[in-house]
């Protein structure tokens, strides 16, 4: 059986708000653009920020590094916290649904939901899973889909058909027990980052983002995301 696809989404903040509003998740924390990686513009980020999404192009060299990775992490595996939400991903083109479920389920206490929030549910139900069976329980769940799909149109480019291959992928950071997590459904494991907190958070992100960067100095296709509580 092929495993299912969707739409890729756009890495548009707008885009990526509504798609978690329209889930149940208060509008109170809002994803904005990060506009670049000195101080002086990641100090225009609205503070508090709980969570960072990088969308980056999956090249050759960053294959080739991702395997490396996990070899050596199978050898001697990093002490991963139990309290990380992780969600390995399964559903073609579903990597920015998953960086939004990973930055959204590891800052429940921060964020608020409605009380019928579809998005809250799916935690719920599926806390006490494994990463496998959170991938196969979200296959499965309409109403992420649906709004995945809708939102998946609504970008300002085109979406692209399901069979065109696209080569760009999110992932999530976020702070669990002041460790910096790396969540990558395309990974078998979360990756810790060292230490971090909710003050430095953004920071510490970025300089792990600038370590793709430099893996690919060629490339320009590169976009970070905060998720920050609404200042306005």
């Amino acid at each position: 059986m092929d495993s299912p696809r969707w739409l890729p989404l756009e890495s548009n903040p707008e885009v990526m708000t509504k798609f978690v509003n329209s889930l149940g998740m208060r509008p109170s924390w809002q994803f904005g653009d990060v506009y670049g990686l000195d101080p002086e513009l990641l100090s225009m980020v609205p503070r508090p920020v709980c969570a960072v999404l990088l969308l980056f192009p999956v090249t050759e060299k960053y294959e080739a590094f991702k395997q490396e990775e996990e070899d050596k992490l199978k050898d001697k595996p990093q002490e991963v916290s139990p309290d990380v939400y992780f969600i390995k991903q399964t559903i073609g083109n579903a990597c920015g649904t998953i960086g939004l479920i990973h930055a959204v389920a590891n800052n429940q206490t921060h964020l608020e939901f409605e009380s019928d929030s579809p998005l809250k549910k799916f935690i719920e139900q599926t806390t006490k899973m494994t990463p496998e069976e959170r991938a196969t329980f979200l296959e499965k769940d309409e109403s992420i889909r649906v709004t995945h799909e809708s939102s998946a149109q609504e970008g300002q480019t085109e979406a692209p058909s399901l069979d065109e291959k696209v080569n760009l992928h999110f992932i999530a950071f976020v702070n669990v027990g002041g460790h910096l997590y790396e969540l990558d459904g395309r990974k078998p494991f979360p990756i810790v980052h060292g230490k971090t907190s909710e003050d430095s958070l953004l920071e510490d992100a970025v300089e792990v983002c600038k370590v793709f960067m430099a893996r690919d100095p060629q490339e320009v296709r590169f976009t970070i995301i905060a998720l920050s509580k609404d200042s306005y």
